[in-house]
């Protein structure tokens, strides 16, 4: 589970050769969610918040997010994203 970012207790990762479309994974407290990085599309459940603080964090990253995702589909090392700030 390679963690791209942390934020406000919510960790971002991928997983390497991990299905399409290109997604991330994030988890916070005991919720955990898959978000698309080109859609937003969200699947699973966390707070609003949170899922906000998301949003707005992909909205930032869309370009390092699909690098990560295109690294990811290579088995390479994944690069850090800054967190939200």
């Amino acid at each position: 589970m390679p963690i791209i970012s942390r934020f406000y207790g919510i960790v971002v990762y991928m997983l390497w050769g991990d299905h399409a479309p290109p997604h991330f994974h994030a988890k916070y407290q005991d919720d955990e969610v898959s978000i698309e990085i080109l859609t937003g599309k969200v699947t699973g459940s966390m707070s609003k918040r949170a899922l906000r603080m998301l949003e707005e964090w992909r909205q930032l990253h869309k370009n390092e997010l699909i690098n990560d995702w295109e690294l990811a589909e290579s088995r390479k090392k994944l690069l850090n994203i800054a967190p939200l700030e």
